[in-house]
């Protein structure tokens, strides 16, 4: 077979050829490949067919926090090593950015708080105590005085 009496039509055809071989071998791949789109639809509504859990499902999800021993009581020791961030709040304000722009050392920023309420502990965000300040061997520290419970702290989050 000579290449130089090739038209550009025969190319084509050969290619057109090339092509739909390999689409019959890879098994009619070739039609995924046109439409990707049309593949991963399918897929997702696959996957959320199942979605739905039954609450047996969902237990033998979070098995492996049960204790050892099989019971009940769940094993919280999986938990204990989450780093979380704990800040204390002295209070709030609101300032113009014209404020903020004159502070200097020593300006004094009013807050929201009167002198001898306690501070706010708060979790990631979420107050958990209040509190008061206490000086330890020349180290800070805050003594709680009111922990909030956590079906108070589920009514603030509704």
């Amino acid at each position: 077979m000579s290449d130089e009496n090739n038209t550009p039509e025969d190319d084509n055809v050969d290619w057109g050829d090339a092509l739909a071989e390999q689409q019959a071998a890879e098994g009619g791949a070739g039609e995924e490949e046109q439409d990707p789109w049309a593949a991963a639809l399918s897929e997702q509504a696959e996957a959320t067919e199942h979605e739905d859990i039954s609450t047996e499902d969902a237990a033998g999800l979070f098995a492996h926090l049960r204790g050892e021993d099989g019971s009940e009581k769940l094993d919280l020791d999986v938990l204990l090593d989450i780093p979380v961030t704990v800040s204390l709040e002295i209070g709030r304000t609101k300032a113009t950015i014209r404020n903020l722009l004159s502070y200097t050392q020593g300006s004094v920023v009013e807050l929201d708080r009167l002198a001898g309420e306690p501070l706010d502990v708060l979790v990631n965000g979420t107050l958990i105590a209040h509190g008061e300040v206490v000086v330890i061997n020349d180290k800070f520290g805050v003594r709680l005085t009111d922990v909030i419970s956590p079906q108070e702290r589920i009514k603030k989050l509704k």
